[in-house]
Order: structure tokens, then sequence, then C-alpha cells
């Protein structure tokens, strides 16, 4: 009964305050300018307010959720990850004329050669249906006057934690480009004071954007292994903007035979 009486009162006072602001939006181009002037200091207070709960609201209410880690894995995976860039909103959601080895977040980190930094990077949140992840990356080159690019994602421990030759590391991506160009991934596995690369280029052809990096072909020293990353390399980025939807990697031992 008291809830009930709460939610009338709650709603009576919502629907005067609408009227309350009603009558002054009707009435400002009359006010008087101190009158004026008192209303737009009111109005601004409120509606500082109302736009931080609408910003969460909109932010908790959209899908896929915050945190989600939830993709689908192939049969035998025994480790999966998207990483917290594309699960997590970041402190700094983005930055701008950045500049080599700026990291964004814990785990990503900027590399290129340019005399003068005209890339952007920012976080963005994910809305569509079709979308996995809470979030996205989006990369904007404008001018560039350097001979590389690439964003360099750490990989954690327990990615090389177990690792062996008969392992398959799968990278599985979402990928919107403005115009055409060439990605590729590069594995890389330090082992001692070797590191092991396995490149592989992104089929962005393809309805499925996923790359494989099989490690039977490698020179890899189970016994020494100390940690991974990957990159991932563009061409020829000059003018143009790439979006990466989601990231997500599994790993999982090849069949036995």
């Amino acid at each position: 009964m008291i809830e009930l009486r709460s939610s009338i009162l709650d709603w009576i006072a919502h629907r005067r305050g609408l009227r309350r602001w009603r009558r002054a939006s009707r009435s400002a181009p009359a006010m008087s300018l101190s009158h004026l002037r008192s209303e737009r200091a009111q109005a601004r207070k409120l509606r500082h307010h109302l736009n931080e709960l609408i910003s969460v609201a909109d932010n908790r209410l959209a899908l896929p959720m915050i945190g989600s880690n939830a993709f689908p894995k192939p049969h035998g995976t025994d480790w999966s990850w998207r990483p917290a860039l594309w699960r997590e909103p970041l402190a700094v959601p983005g930055r701008s004329s950045v500049l080599s080895k700026t990291k964004l977040g814990d785990e990503l980190t900027l590399f290129h050669d340019c005399q003068q930094s005209e890339l952007t990077l920012r976080q963005l949140r994910n809305t569509r249906e079709a979308d996995l992840a809470p979030y996205g990356l989006r990369m904007d080159v404008f001018n560039f006057d350097g001979s590389f690019l690439s964003l360099v994602l750490d990989l954690p421990e327990a990615a090389v934690s177990g690792l062996q030759r008969r392992h398959l590391i799968r990278m599985d991506t979402i990928v919107e480009m403005e115009k055409p160009l060439e990605i590729f991934a590069r594995l890389n596995i330090k082992h001692g004071p070797n590191t092991e690369q396995i490149v592989r280029e992104l089929p962005l052809h393809e309805e499925e954007i996923m790359v494989e990096f099989d490690l039977a072909y490698s020179n890899l020293n189970e016994k020494r292994i100390e940690r991974g990353w990957i990159d991932l390399i563009f061409e020829n980025p000059q003018m143009s903007q790439v979006i990466l939807r989601d990231l997500i990697f599994s790993r999982r031992p090849r069949a036995e035979f």
C-alpha cells in the first residue's frame, strides 16, 4: 500500500514538473531578461542530470550487454578470449593525433612511423542486432606519410600456458571498411631468445572473416614459451576508416589421426 501511494505521488510530481516546464517554454519569448536568466540556469541543471540518466540508461539497455563474453567456439576449444576493449568501457575511450606506441586500454598499442600523425582511435558502442561484442574499435586514417601501421594486441598468459605445436589458434573478427584495403594478422610467440611468427591475410571478401595459425608448421620450443601477441597490419591505410566490431580468439588441439 505504501509503495502504491509513493508511485502515485511520484507520478503526480512528474506531471506537475512537465506542466511547469511546458509553461516556461511557452512563456520564454515574453519573459523579462532577469527571469529568463534564472529559468535558463535551472533548466541547465535539470538538463545535466537528465543527460546523465539518459546516457547511462542507453549504455546499460543497449544490446549486447556490457561485459558479454558470449561467442561461438569451435569444438574442442581449451581457451577462448575476447579482449577487454571489445567487452568493457575504457576510462579513455579515444585518442586523436595518435603517436606511435600509444596504448588504448591495457592490451592494445598502435605502432606507425609517420612524421605527423593524422590518426584517431576510438572505442564505440555496438548496437546492431548482429553484434555479439558490446564494443568495437574505430580507426580513422587521414593523411599517412609512413611506411607501416599496425595494432598490437598482447595475448593473456592463459593463451600460451600449456601451448603446444599440436594447437591451432583461431582469430575471428567483424570488419567494416570505407574502402578496400589489405589487413594481415601476425601471431608472435616468444620462446627463449627466439620469436616464432606466423602471418595470415584476413579474407575480407568472405562473409566469415577468420584465420587460423597452425603451430604444427612452426619451430616452437614448447618448453621455453614466454608470451604471445598479435599484430594487425594495415596496408595502404591512407584516407580510410576501419571498424573492428568484434575480435575473438580461441585455441584447440588439432584432431589426432
